[in-house]
């Protein structure tokens, strides 16, 4: 390798790496820049069916996969069927800690810094259907991008919502598990983004580390007791990472909690002494993963830390949410087929479902933040007539009293886009459309034509 194939970086990026790493680490560190990077995807457990890639597992997660070639993933009617995510290896090792500390299944989660959601939609899987996840994204563009992709995940077990961590404080000690993915320098994406690379200074390092710890002053005293905090970012300077433990420790009750770690996976443990103990952070450096650049830590709340638990709302004052009343609740549960287990909502004229025992969570987050998305929305009656949404096709609550017709991949690619469809499809009225038997959207057979149901604001614009 010459001194000119060498990827420009920053002056003061090197000198603080090379500082960190030393020369000879660091100049693997800066060849590996020079690689290209591996795509990888991590499956949807509750939506199982045959995929095509040539692929190797992530090692620190079961549904996680290196992809040996990228395809294009807005051509694949399973990515749009939400089967699986495609989502940075390094990200998934939050799976493994989750396992490692046993992290309740039925505990009350909270993704602070939430879009896309990559991470949400990791911990909407481990909840599975025993918990609820609260995924919050600050920038309102972000929060529909998040919206859509916790649709189209499909478990129904998640809220999205719209804040400022300086909204969250009425919310103290009410989660078991909070993750802040903060905002960051991105040293972490310089392989993959040369922009990163650009973007960069000194004074970014700065600017983002006064946001960070802006949000952890907000965010430390949301776990409650015996509850978890997860920190992580995608850069590599001490400032954003190791500074932050400190600022937590000294400003919040927490202990350390060391993840074990395999020797050939290259995650490289730091450790980090403050007046409460050793804290452990965990980095991932692109030259001895295969992966991106990344960190993260966990901290734990001592079981005497305030924990708060709502109690259920006689009257649920809401200006746009309302309680289903009995009639409507029994009209609903006879269209779609769900039982007692399910609390039901409406918004304007559109019904939701999510689990009964997590309406007194529901009812007192939605008092008090901003609500974009929550459960499963499943449709609306137009004239006497019940119209189910996308949403609700696309997740994993039951539609055995619709009938199902499978298409092939060009049928799909067409549906997708929104396009006029020509199916020989026997039965009338609403169908659901299949694709390697996973549901990917409605159709509505009234004889002479086919409607087509999928989103237009989600059709697909790409050609082969």
């Amino acid at each position: 390798m010459t001194q000119e194939t060498i990827p420009k970086l920053p002056e003061d990026f090197e000198q603080q790496m090379s500082s960190m790493m030393g020369d000879k680490n660091y100049l693997e560190f800066k060849n590996a820049l020079l690689k290209p990077s591996k795509s990888s995807i991590r499956l949807n457990s509750a939506k199982s069916c045959q995929m095509d890639f040539e692929a190797t597992p992530v090692p620190w997660n079961v549904e996680g996969y290196f992809l040996n070639k990228r395809p294009k993933f807005t051509l694949d009617p399973l990515f749009h069927a939400g089967a699986y995510y495609v989502q940075e290896a390094s990200s998934m090792f939050i799976q493994h800690i989750l396992e490692s500390i046993h992290a309740p299944k039925s505990g009350l989660y909270l993704d602070l810094c939430a879009a896309p959601g990559g991470k949400s939609s990791l911990l909407s899987s481990y909840l599975g259907d025993e918990g609820m996840l609260l995924a919050n994204e600050v920038i309102k563009a972000r929060s529909s991008i998040l919206r859509e992709n916790m649709i189209k995940w499909g478990l129904g077990n998640t809220l999205v919502t719209n804040n400022d961590p300086d909204h969250f404080e009425p919310l103290e000690g009410l989660f078991d598990l909070v993750l802040v993915d903060a905002p960051c320098s991105g040293e972490g994406m310089f392989r993959k983004d040369p922009q990163a690379r650009e973007e960069w200074s000194l004074e970014n390092v700065q600017l983002c580390a006064a946001r960070q710890q802006r949000i952890l002053d907000r965010a430390g005293a949301l776990a409650g007791e015996g509850g978890y905090l997860i920190y992580s970012t995608c850069t590599f300077n001490e400032n954003e990472n190791e500074n932050m433990i400190r600022f937590l420790t000294q400003e919040f009750a927490y202990e350390p909690v060391r993840i074990p770690l395999e020797a050939d996976w290259g995650i490289v443990e730091t450790s980090t002494e403050t007046e409460e103990g050793t804290f452990y952070g965990y980095r991932f450096f692109p030259h001895l993963v295969d992966g991106e650049g990344f960190f993260i830590t966990v901290l734990k709340r001592p079981e005497d830390t305030y924990f708060q638990n709502p109690k259920r709302q006689k009257e649920f004052k809401h200006p746009f949410i309302k309680r289903a009343n009995k009639q409507e609740r029994a009209h609903i549960a006879n269209e779609v087929g769900l039982d007692d287990n399910w609390a039901m909502y409406r918004l304007k004229d559109s019904y939701f479902a999510l689990k009964t025992e997590w309406e007194k969570h529901f009812e007192h987050i939605a008092s008090i933040l901003k609500i974009r998305y929550f459960g499963t929305e499943l449709g609306k009656f137009n004239k006497g007539q019940f119209i189910p949404t996308h949403d609700w096709a696309v997740s994993i609550l039951p539609k055995k009293q619709f009938p199902s017709f499978e298409i092939s991949l060009d049928e799909a690619l067409s549906y997708l886009r929104k396009e006029d469809l020509t199916l020989d499809i026997p039965e009338g009225g609403w169908v659901l459309l299949t694709y390697k038997k996973l549901p990917i959207g409605w159709v509505k057979n009234i004889g002479n034509r086919i409607n087509n149901y999928y989103p237009k604001e989600w059709r697909i614009r790409m050609r082969d």
